[in-house]
């Protein structure tokens, strides 16, 4: 019984993301969706990842950064020079970009941690400006404030765009998923929860900090990668402050602590940014009219900290669809 249960646990969520990832791409290969919602949707895939990234800080380790838009313009950019200037394949120059933003938020990390709430926030939002300002001075390397261009197939492929960022979110939420229930997970949340009664039960309060920190690093990274592979395009404004505030509003209306509803916040405020266009100047108006109301009446956030399962969708599915047939 336990083996069914385990085998399900697998076999549904496998199924779920298989059809998300792949039926899509063949909708867009086949122009059934069109370049245009492709990109849209891939757009939202990036923000997803960030979102996922702001949430592991902010939701999962408890500690409030507002610089995380630095941490994805250096795996950005150091995935364009690891392509460009070194000449290394794609999928191996946006995994070293990730490992590089790793480091980067390490050394970030290490005498900052040391702050909590406010003076922590004040640090993330500085060391974030101060990633910005450095890359808008290394002309030669990141084309200073004009940007550089990365023209990759990506680039010029929606469905390989979407795919590849589809299934780098699935694969990054199912790594986080399991990290959460070991050990290590276990004890950042209980960090998150309490530190003086987590250090009081011998956990180390600065160790899981870092390590929270560090992976946030290296997922802010892996979406900065596949922003640049996806635009096409990268100037260091990505690393300012509203785009750090963008993803921390992902994370706040999808539930502090839930990726799941981090996710679907971001593929939601992104769509609605693209459909109020229409609406023009009055856009910047109705947009966050929207996040006030949503905050008024849902302050917990869209999911709160559950998680969406689909495990227990299709057995509730499953369960109505019998209870149907035995009336």
């Amino acid at each position: 019984m336990a083996g069914n249960r385990t085998l399900r646990g697998v076999l549904i969520p496998a199924a779920f993301a298989v059809f998300f990832t792949v039926v899509p791409s063949i909708l867009i290969k086949l122009d059934i969706i069109d370049a245009y919602i492709a990109q849209i949707i891939t757009v939202a895939g990036v923000n997803a990842i960030l979102a996922v990234s702001v949430n592991m800080i902010t939701g999962i380790t408890g500690q409030l950064s507002i610089g995380q838009a630095g941490f994805m313009a250096i795996g950005a950019y150091s995935c364009i020079f690891f392509n460009l200037n070194l000449g290394l394949q794609l999928p191996l120059a946006a995994i070293l970009a990730a490992l590089l933003t790793a480091f980067t938020g390490f050394l970030i990390g290490f005498p900052t941690l040391k702050l909590t709430g406010d003076y922590l926030a004040i640090v993330t939002l500085g060391s974030g400006e101060i990633i910005r300002v450095i890359l808008t001075n290394l002309r030669g390397v990141t084309g200073g404030a004009n940007g550089r261009q990365f023209p990759t197939v990506l680039s010029f492929s929606p469905d390989l765009s979407f795919f590849t960022v589809t299934l780098s979110l699935v694969i990054i939420v199912c790594l986080l998923q399991n990290f959460l229930r070991s050990s290590f997970g276990r004890a950042i949340l209980a960090v998150r929860e309490d530190e003086i009664a987590a250090n009081s039960c011998g956990v180390g309060v600065f160790r899981y900090k870092m390590i929270g920190f560090v992976s946030a690093s290296f997922i802010a990274g892996i979406g900065g990668a596949l922003y640049a592979m996806v635009i096409g395009f990268v100037k260091p404004d990505v690393a300012s402050f509203t785009k750090s505030i963008d993803y921390l509003i992902f994370v706040v209306l999808g539930g502090m602590g839930s990726m799941t509803g981090a996710i679907l916040a971001a593929y939601v405020l992104t769509y609605l940014q693209e459909f109020l266009r229409f609406l023009q100047d009055y856009r910047l108006l109705i947009y966050p009219l929207i996040l006030i109301v949503v905050m008024l009446y849902r302050p917990q956030g869209l999911l709160g900290m559950k998680e969406l399962s689909f495990v227990r969708l299709c057995a509730r599915i499953f369960k109505r669809k019998n209870g149907a047939a035995r009336r």
